[in-house]
């Protein structure tokens, strides 16, 4: 049973989560590299994790949907793979999403009740960041059987190029901020 919700909801989770921590971490480096303050990161933060958070999983349950209404379509009875469910994959997609792609607010929810936090909330965010890409490569690649540390790393640099990305936007725009 645990082997087959790992292979059934594994790009779920994968997905959801380096998506989630990605664009999350990407509006707040681009929000800092604005210059913006410290509120403003949590808005489009928080804005940016539920809104696309279930963008996303509406977006995979009717994929997943339009996949089973497929194979019914085509009634193809000899292909030999496991029907997920819409709702589900769905589900885990945005819960994935939520609660990885927090990672990145963290530190900017813990300043506003530890003042001693705010000179520190950007480093601690990328740290937590980092932290999180790690995670979510190493479950990957111990589901798939690839070696974790491997697979961690490449979830790393390819998180910290699209969070450079932002911040890099952001701060050559920060003039439009006013």
């Amino acid at each position: 049973m645990k082997q087959r919700l790992e292979r059934l909801y594994l790009p779920e989770f994968v997905y959801g989560g380096i998506d989630g921590s990605v664009t999350t971490f990407a509006v707040v480096a681009g929000a800092i590299g604005a210059s913006l303050s410290a509120g403003i990161v949590l808005i489009l933060g928080f804005a940016n994790l539920f809104a696309d958070g279930f963008s996303m999983a509406l977006s995979n349950y009717l994929s997943v949907k339009s996949q089973g209404d497929l194979h019914r379509y085509h009634r193809d009875k000899n292909k030999n793979t496991e029907a997920k469910h819409p709702f589900k994959t769905g589900l885990a997609t945005f819960l994935s999403f939520v609660v990885i792609g927090f990672i990145p607010l963290v530190s900017f929810v813990l300043a506003l009740f530890f003042s001693s936090l705010e000179p520190y909330k950007l480093t601690i965010s990328i740290v937590f960041t980092g932290l999180a890409f790690l995670f979510v490569g190493a479950v990957k690649g111990k589901i798939v059987k690839k070696h974790p540390f491997y697979a961690a790393i490449e979830t790393l640099i390819i998180g910290g190029i699209a969070a450079s990305l932002a911040f890099a936007v952001g701060y050559f725009l920060r003039g439009l901020a006013g």
